[in-house]
Parts: C-alpha cells; sequence; structure tokens
C-alpha cells in the first residue's frame, strides 16, 4: 500500500469545534452552539499567551528614534519585548548594541529623564490596546534613556505579538498543526464546563488538557545552546 503523500492536515474552525463537542460528550446542533464555543476558544487562546512564550507568534521589527523624543508606540497587537538593541549605521557596517530593560521604579529614581545621548536602557508599558472615551488608544509603548541625541538609531526588537482571533467556519487557527490536540482538549474541557451533562468529565478532560499542552510546549521550544555569562 502507498501513502498519501500529504502532509498538509489540518481543521478548520468548525471542525474544532465538532471535535472538542464530541469529546465532551455532546454535539453541535445550533449556531449558538458554534458562537459559544468560538468565544471559548478565544478566550482560551488568550490564556496561553498568559502561560508563557509561544515561538510562533515572535516576529522582529524596527522604530527609527527620533533625536529628542523618548516614548513610542508599538503595534497594537504586542504582547512583550523579548529582546532589543540599537542599531546604528547600515548593510555591512551597521552596529548593534545590547540595551537593558528597566522597570517602572528605576525608571522613576532616574534623576534627569530628559539628558540625551545614545540610549543604554529601555522602560517598557504593557498597555492594554484599549480605546478610552477620548478615542486614544492605549497602544503598548517603550521610553529609552537617555533620549536620543540624534536621528541615527534605530530600535530593533523582538516581540511577542498576540494570537489572531479566532474567525469564520471555513478559517483555520492561528497555531501550529503541532497544537491542534491541545487546542481540541482545551476547548474540550472549557465547554464541559458550559454543558450540565458533560459535569463529570471535567476532571477527565482537564488531565487530557494538561497533558497535551505539556507535550506541545516541550516541543515548541529554543534548541539552541545556553551560555551564562556573568556581568561584571
Amino acid at each position: 500500500m502507498t501513502t498519501s503523500g500529504s502532509t498538509s492536515f489540518n481543521l478548520d474552525l468548525t471542525e474544532i469545534v465538532e471535535e472538542a463537542f464530541e469529546r465532551a460528550g455532546s454535539e453541535l446542533r445550533s449556531g449558538y452552539d458554534l458562537r459559544t464555543a468560538r468565544r471559548s476558544l478565544n478566550i482560551l487562546l488568550i490564556e496561553w499567551q498568559n502561560r508563557g512564550i509561544n515561538m510562533w507568534t515572535i516576529d522582529t521589527g524596527e522604530i527609527p528614534l527620533v533625536a529628542s523624543t523618548a516614548t513610542y508606540d508599538l503595534p497594537l497587537d504586542t504582547v512583550d519585548l523579548l529582546d532589543f538593541v540599537i542599531r546604528t549605521g547600515a548593510a555591512t557596517s551597521q552596529i548593534d548594541v545590547n540595551i537593558n530593560r528597566i522597570g517602572m521604579s528605576r525608571y522613576s529614581q532616574i534623576p534627569n529623564k530628559l539628558a540625551t545621548g545614545k540610549p543604554s536602557q529601555v522602560y517598557i508599558e504593557r498597555l492594554s490596546g484599549a480605546t478610552n472615551f477620548g478615542g486614544d488608544v492605549q497602544y503598548p509603548q517603550f521610553t529609552v534613556y537617555p533620549v536620543p541625541n540624534n536621528d541615527t538609531y534605530t530600535f530593533v526588537y523582538w516581540r511577542m505579538r498576540r494570537i489572531q482571533d479566532v474567525a469564520g467556519g471555513v478559517t483555520t487557527q492561528d497555531v501550529p498543526f503541532r497544537f491542534l490536540p491541545a487546542l481540541i482538549a482545551g476547548l474540550a474541557y472549557h465547554l464541559s464546563m458550559k454543558i450540565p451533562q458533560s459535569a463529570e468529565r471535567i476532571p477527565m478532560l482537564k488531565t487530557v488538557y494538561d497533558e497535551q499542552w505539556q507535550m506541545a510546549t516541550e516541543e515548541d521550544r529554543e534548541r539552541a545552546s545556553l551560555f551564562l555569562v556573568p556581568r561584571l
């Protein structure tokens, strides 16, 4: 017998929800069932972002720094910055220099926050991304210190972005295929807490979800060697 020759298996939203309902001992019967499952799935994906670093959501960006400007907006879907450098020059002459992340307490204790020079520290404000009553969007922001003394610096960052929202039934989800078992197990667990006749399955579904999540996250990790160097 021959193999399929295909490695593109994935599930759209409707198939994920159907599988999760079946594991919870129920069936997907109505539009409301699909709507409540989609809501639970979005909540589940937010939970994943609170659990730690999801490798597939890491990307990079650049923001040119402007002389005498300390604070800059980050993309609205930024969860957090993982690493960052100050870049000068271009092409083969570019130089990246690491800068230190400081917290609110340390930044507040800087005597002269308007001092200028080459930035060596960054303070990150993880604002909500919500829009206030005045229409202002609360973008995540970063503030560099010292304040740039010219326009030759570029802030280069690696960030964790938000997982894309769950959309219609014909779309696939913004997760790697490796995480499909954890995604379905997590949704089945969440749905079981909504379905009265599934109450007795909650402990079992929670155990399966925890096992699937652990397997997926242990596989989804950085495999490069780790070197620790003491700071002098």
